[in-house]
């Protein structure tokens, strides 16, 4: 059974070790720093808990995303899911809890990829998924090395001790995102590793609370909100990002997915479903995010009286059809399904298509901030400090007179012009754009992967068809249908229909 958000929130009491700004946070749930968007993931947890849509989201008494997709509709389904929970954030907490369910049922369909002849982390990855799907946990991972030099590799997640009942690790692994709120934290790498690179090669899990694990939190936009008024989205939707270090952490073994093996410690990421499941809810969050930046478009030209404007209306029209591409991929993985390997009938969404998707994504979100920056113009600058200025006895009156407009009054206007800043202009809004560019990945990586995909083969078969149809010599290939002498207009030959001399509707 699904927990109820508060169940979430006291799972958080655990005793971890998290940081900001030189402060050891003693409580996540409580703090200024993390409290509201604690919340708003413990509401994603009541509405599958018990609402109106937990049918949506919920099956089998868990959680849709944590299940192995067996069909098309099954994956129509879980995108239902995905749906509802990243509509509740408005495209803007990425890494809920439905992600890594995701990968953990990634895992689940295809356990043999953690099996090696140095370990076998088969049982290991199976038990991780139902752990996870039967405590209805919240699970983050940090899978980034730092960015070290030569002859700096103890800066890495690495093992510096074996036991009998498991591993020691020390050093650290980059952004954390939501690593904060979440139950467990998985510890890997999905950067290619040299095969004989075998001290860095390896993933576990752990919860966030183990001792000697430690969070560094970096800035919080949440804390720096003045209000929900003032800062709608950062003051509740701020996943955050953390620097995660390990400290002689002891690890079970059964909470060891691979070691000592490179291959494996990659396979996990792209040889099972994994990541094209995390392509799948990553795609349909960014496809609502897009909704919701467009609606805010619409509402501004609205607002500016200018909706009407030929200009105006163009720019709404190209951003629909950025809202329309961005759902076309979505479908499209799912109608481009592909079977996973081993034949137990699992399914997953279209690798050639998800791939794609991260190039579409990173390159139109800055082309979409910009283009509603242009429909706001300057009105989203000059806006009162706070909210509270509109209730101001003396300056009340001055700001509601010379910031409204015609058909919308001031204090309409400036909630509006704040959310519209909070999601294109604020630092919260630069995190997001630098996020969409690279959160699956730098560009050299995922457009080198794209030529892996699939799709390459065929396009220059078309190209090279196209090359053997003709040479040098007279001979037309099946293009040549009559001779010169033949021509339609030659005396005595009869014109063809619809030619001259012919009604074309009739050919008399």
């Amino acid at each position: 059974m699904t927990r109820s958000g508060q169940e979430y929130l006291a799972s958080l009491c655990d005793g971890r070790e998290v940081w900001l700004d030189g402060e050891r946070v003693r409580d996540v749930t409580r703090h200024a720093a993390f409290r509201n968007t604690a919340a708003s993931v413990a509401h994603l947890y009541d509405l599958a808990h018990d609402s109106e849509q937990s049918p949506v989201l919920t099956s089998g008494g868990v959680h849709r995303a944590f299940a192995v997709p067996r069909s098309y509709e099954d994956l129509v389904a879980r995108r239902h899911a995905y749906k509802v929970w990243t509509e509740s954030s408005f495209g803007f907490l990425g890494r809920t809890p439905d992600y890594m369910a995701g990968g953990a049922a990634g895992f689940a369909a295809l356990p043999e990829v953690f099996t090696t002849d140095s370990f076998d982390g088969a049982d290991n990855a199976l038990a991780y998924h139902r752990r996870l799907a039967e405590g209805d946990l919240y699970a983050a991972f940090t899978i980034t090395n730092p960015q070290s030099g030569e002859g700096e590799d103890d800066l890495v997640v690495r093992v510096v001790a074996e036991k009998d009942d498991g591993i020691v690790v020390s050093g650290a692994k980059m952004i954390g995102t939501g690593a904060v709120f979440a139950d467990e934290v998985l510890v890997g790498t999905i950067e290619p590793l040299a095969p004989e690179d075998v001290e860095h090669a390896l993933c576990f899990s752990v919860p966030v609370g183990t001792p000697g694990l430690t969070l560094v939190s970096r800035t919080s936009y949440e804390a720096g909100a003045r209000s929900v008024f003032d800062n709608p989205l950062s003051s509740r939707f701020d996943e955050n990002d953390a620097l995660l270090v390990c400290d002689e952490v002891f690890v079970p073994w059964e909470r060891v997915l691979t070691y000592r093996n490179a291959e494996a410690t990659a396979a996990m990421w792209w040889g099972t479903p994994a990541y094209l499941n995390f392509s799948h809810q990553a795609a349909t969050r960014f496809w609502t995010k897009l909704e919701f930046l467009t609606g805010l478009a619409i509402l501004l030209t609205r607002a500016n009286n200018t909706s009407q404007l030929p200009a105006v209306t163009q720019s709404v029209g190209r951003l629909l059809g950025m809202v329309a591409q961005a759902k076309a991929f979505v479908l499209a993985a799912e109608a481009g399904h592909e079977p996973v390997d081993g034949g137990r009938g699992a399914v997953m969404p279209g690798r050639e298509i998800s791939y794609a998707q991260r190039i579409m994504a990173g390159e139109i979100y800055p082309r979409v901030v910009q283009e509603i920056k242009l429909l706001a113009g300057g009105g989203i600058i000059q806006l009162p400090a706070s909210g509270g200025d509109l209730l101001h006895p003396q300056l009340g009156p001055v700001v509601r007179k010379y910031l409204r407009v015609p058909g919308t009054p001031a204090e309409d206007r400036v909630k509006l012009l704040k959310l519209v800043w909070d999601a294109l202009g604020s630092e919260f809004a630069g995190r997001h754009e630098q996020y969409e560019r690279f959160y699956h990945g730098a560009p050299h990586v995922y457009l080198t992967m794209q030529t892996w995909a699939g799709g390459a083969e065929s396009c220059e078969e078309l190209a090279q068809a196209c090359l053997e149809g003709y040479g040098l010599g007279e001979d037309l290939g099946p293009f040549r249908s009559i001779r010169p002498d033949q021509g339609a207009c030659v005396p005595g030959h009869a014109s063809p229909a619809g030619s001259a001399g012919q009604d074309p509707r009739t050919g008399q």
